[in-house]
């Protein structure tokens, strides 16, 4: 099964969905979907308390509904229930939610988009694009973030190329080289800017995002030039691409006597634009 995982934007709050190519539908977490309508600050006790109900009703909905492997907050993939848009529609009616109806039109839109975007990938970039201007980045950030995830993706196909299992290995050789560059581990670094369930890149600095597109694209030539055979020489080559980026953030931090790994998430970031818009 071809499948292309992406992040999906309802009214600026993030949605975990999969591409299944073969079947030619979107394949989303139902718990990204249920906190998104109930605004519930507990979405897994309100969908394990719904599929109860929902059973005692004698409804086959949620027999029929399936499990996949999803990027959780802490970057590593873990099992979530998912469900086909139009599983979705059916649950979606046992919601109470105003949110409802725009999140029915919200799912036939992605759809369409989707079908769309394989004809002409460009699309997807330009979606990228105004969901990032929608959430307040500036355009130069946004050229960067966009640059980061063809990066990430080049480094991700050398290691499936290697025969690296995606989720815990994957997970281990990010955290190499983010420790061997920046001093922290992901869940280090997100600690240090005040995450829990956002993504460490969309709140990154220019600077922070280009040099950690360094160690991995530096990770990504090393091994194609060395040509690691375990997964052990998989994370040394994973920590020589992570110090090739640390060279160059002694060398700047040298140059301007500041630190470039901080504290700075994407609130401030994105009050700082807006303050320097309205200047």
């Amino acid at each position: 099964m071809t499948k292309v995982t992406a992040i999906q934007l309802f009214e600026n709050k993030k949605v975990r969905t999969t591409w299944d190519a073969e079947q030619e539908k979107w394949i989303i977490s139902i718990i990204d979907v249920i906190e998104v309508l109930t605004e519930s600050d507990r979405p897994r006790k309100y969908w394990s308390d719904l599929k109860s109900k929902l059973k005692k009703e004698g409804s086959q909905l949620s027999d029929k509904i399936g499990q996949l492997k999803m990027q959780s907050s802490d970057g590593k993939f873990y099992k979530t229930d998912v469900a086909d848009t139009e599983q979705l529609f059916r649950l979606i009616q046992s919601i109470p939610s105003p949110k409802a109806e725009p999140f029915k039109l919200w799912l036939a839109q992605i759809a369409s988009e989707r079908l769309n975007e394989m004809q002409d990938p460009e699309l997807s970039i330009d979606r990228a694009l105004e969901q990032y201007l929608q959430l307040g980045y500036s355009e130069n950030w946004i050229n960067q973030r966009l640059k980061s995830i063809e990066i990430r993706k080049e480094l991700t196909d050398e290691w499936k190329n290697k025969g690296l299992k995606e989720g815990q290995q994957f997970a281990t050789l990010t955290d190499i080289i983010s420790k061997s560059w920046s001093g922290k581990t992901t869940k280090e670094y997100k600690i240090l800017k005040g995450l829990k369930k956002e993504n460490l890149r969309d709140n990154m600095t220019n600077t922070e995002l280009i040099l950690n597109m360094l160690a991995e694209a530096s990770t990504k030539d090393i091994s194609q030039a060395v040509n690691p055979a375990s997964f052990e020489e998989s994370k040394k080559v994973a920590k020589q691409g992570g110090n090739v980026a640390k060279v160059a953030l002694k060398e700047l931090e040298a140059k301007t006597g500041k630190k470039v790994v901080s504290s700075l998430n994407a609130k401030s970031l994105l009050d700082t634009n807006k303050k320097i818009d309205n200047n």
